[in-house]
């Protein structure tokens, strides 16, 4: 292989990789689009105009199981549930940020207070934390 062909290889690799790149931005876009817009769905149905849910845990279950049978087990009750508080701790579909994945935001979720989430989700974003790093940065309680 001369030296150009070198450059070729080289080229087309970049080329493979930024567009691999583009598709997995894209689709965690489109995933976390759908489960936010799932959970603002189910957090509407449970309070049908009210300040507050009044929801029974039967009802997410049959909506999981008639969900489950067509799209399969990424639907199950636990992930309806996660869709939920999804939706309730990052109410503004706008302000979700694209560099962090479905399993970032489930971790981001579970924390208690919005001060907590924010830390964590900006310390994610700007040391580029994979979601074993955030859970492992969660557990050790950096945030105090």
């Amino acid at each position: 292989m001369n030296i150009e062909k070198s450059l070729l290889l080289i080229f087309i690799k970049e080329v493979i990789l930024e567009s691999r790149k583009q598709v997995y931005r894209m689709a965690n876009t489109a995933l976390l689009q759908t489960y936010w817009q799932i959970g603002k769905l189910i957090v509407e149905d449970e309070q049908q105009g009210k300040a507050k849910a009044i929801y029974g845990e039967a009802t997410l279950k049959t909506l999981a199981a008639g969900l489950t049978v067509q799209f399969g087990k990424g639907f199950d009750y636990t992930n309806l549930t996660n869709m939920r508080k999804f939706y309730i701790s990052f109410p503004i579909l706008d302000a979700l940020r694209q560099e962090l994945s479905w399993t970032h935001y489930r971790l981001l979720c579970r924390l208690d207070t919005e001060a907590k989430r924010n830390y964590y989700l900006k310390e994610s974003i700007v040391a580029n934390w994979n979601s074993r790093t955030l859970q492992r940065q969660i557990k050790s309680l950096v945030f105090k």
